[in-house]
């Protein structure tokens, strides 16, 4: 006689694919992720991407006034421009302009930074001044240095001819424009090296320094040891940062000078934009801009090969 009960029946728990879990899971998670990346992906698409791959196609043809392409020409707008000697001056004073710019604005900074640091009455004032060139626009810069560099009237001719020596021609001299288009971004951009110099300074801890001082080290000790090696990923940041801007140098060229004079100060941005905007040769101002797009990725990537090493995080 069968006594089992007909209500028992044996169940079976079915087996759980933990794979499948996961790789949804992992979908699940990605897709939530490129939502919230949508908005800055749709940015970068319109705004950088789209114009650096137009940008590429359009540095293989000829294209007539309204940048429409006509005739695609390959490589011919590089080899062109490789062999125009314009574009050789522009690209010796480009980087005679980052050798001027970029060492002396931060060591300029930095020791307005170091100064600034200090716990000294009134200093506040002194960083403010410091700081001022930040709300000044290009355009307003380079107005008021052009009256400073003006031949006739202008502020420093005058101090030079009360000392008895001859005016000089800053703007319209080959041999001065790019030193005084120079000296015009330094002052520029001092502000804000500044104040990302004085930032790195007062987030160093100043137990380093007492500690230095119960040791009896002296002040140069201290800078050399303690300040410069803990400062040194601010001032790996605002090195990369110079270097990049001294290459994209634009607005106060077209003020100031126009690229000239005998194009000692037509930048490589300058130059792009006469090419596309005067001459309406708008392949080889591609060309012009994807070297220049090359040349500071290349500078970069230097920068965070060698500059790195020397970087103290802790």
């Amino acid at each position: 006689m069968n006594m089992s009960n007909p209500m028992i029946e044996s169940t079976e728990i079915p087996e759980i694919n933990y794979e499948s879990v996961k790789r949804k899971q992992r979908i699940r998670t990605f897709a939530k992720g490129m939502l919230f990346l949508l908005p800055s992906l749709l940015l970068f698409g319109v705004f950088l991407f789209y114009p650096l791959f137009k940008t590429l196609y359009l540095s293989f043809f000829l294209t007539n006034a309204r940048g429409e392409t006509t005739v695609f020409v390959g490589l011919q707008n590089y080899l062109g421009m490789f062999a125009s000697p314009i574009f050789h001056q522009s690209m010796k004073s480009t980087f005679l302009f980052v050798l001027y710019t970029v060492p002396t604005t931060i060591i300029i900074a930095l020791f307005l930074a170091v100064l600034a640091n200090e716990k000294l009455k009134g200093i506040g004032f002194f960083r403010t001044i410091f700081t001022s060139t930040m709300g000044i626009s290009v355009a307003a810069a380079s107005v008021f240095w052009l009256y400073l560099f003006h031949p006739s009237i202008g502020f420093i001719n005058g101090i030079l001819e009360m000392i008895g020596m001859e005016s000089i021609g800053w703007l319209t001299d080959p041999k001065w424009a790019l030193i005084a288009v120079a000296v015009t971004t330094i002052w520029m951009n001092l502000g804000f090296t500044f104040l990302v110099l004085l930032g790195g300074l007062q987030s160093i801890d100043s137990y380093l320094y007492e500690s230095a001082d119960i040791d009896g080290a002296s002040y140069f000790y201290k800078l050399r040891r303690i300040t410069i090696p803990m400062l040194s990923p601010t001032l790996f940041f605002v090195i990369t940062v110079t270097i990049i801007n001294a290459f994209q140098t634009f607005g106060q060229i077209d003020i100031l000078t126009q690229g000239g004079p005998q194009n000692t100060t037509n930048l490589i941005v300058y130059s792009i934009y006469r090419e596309a905007f005067t001459n309406y040769q708008f392949g080889t101002a591609s060309a012009q801009a994807i070297v220049l797009f090359v040349i500071i990725l290349i500078m970069t990537i230097i920068q965070f090969k060698l500059g790195e090493r020397k970087v103290h995080y802790q």
